[in-house]
């Protein structure tokens, strides 16, 4: 079995879709990640920034699993899905809500929900949106691009850092859209 790291963080200061790989990148507790335009404490994205700019950011930090670059039929690299970190070696899809990560030596973020992919994926790769949404067999909405998280513990992260999984205490709540 694979152990659980970081294989690459990106951050973008602008609201751009993809973000650019970086050596390492700072998370700051409450804010998300240093420099990056999703980063605050109330919500960044735009959409949701214009229905109520108050709402807490549940939103601060983006995590995709590489083993999903695998399944695509799109060329897809890390950060070009607006992940901040790209993970490799944990199922970040079947965690429960409240999971906490902690990504190198001091950074911990916990897992708020799961992406909602949008439109702009399909501009990013005309096709790839049926690729990462899909109803199952029971009719279930499926979404395969990544959790959110926010920050409890800041500190630097960078590719090869190791992840370690601290599931919550009592009964697992599955993941919802954040």
């Amino acid at each position: 079995m694979t152990s659980a790291r970081v294989v690459s963080v990106s951050r973008d200061d602008r609201h751009r879709f993809s973000k650019p790989p970086r050596a390492s990148i700072t998370l700051v507790a409450g804010h998300g990640v240093e420099g990056d335009a999703h980063a605050g404490a109330t919500v960044q994205h735009v959409s949701r920034m214009r229905r109520d700019p108050t709402t807490p950011n549940l939103r601060q930090v983006h995590l995709i699993h590489r083993e999903l670059f695998d399944e695509l039929t799109a060329d897809v690299a890390p950060g070009d899905l607006g992940e901040n970190v790209t993970t490799e070696g944990i199922v970040l899809l079947d965690l429960p809500r409240g999971t906490r990560l902690r990504l190198g030596d001091e950074a911990v973020v916990e897992v708020t929900g799961l992406r909602n992919p949008c439109v702009q994926i399909e501009r990013f790769e005309p096709g790839l949106l049926k690729e990462v949404v899909h109803t199952d067999a029971d009719g279930a909405v499926v979404r395969k691009t990544g959790v959110m998280a926010i920050v409890v513990a800041g500190g630097v992260v960078r590719p090869d850092d190791a992840i370690v999984v601290e599931l919550p205490d009592g009964a697992h709540e599955a993941l919802d859209v954040v």
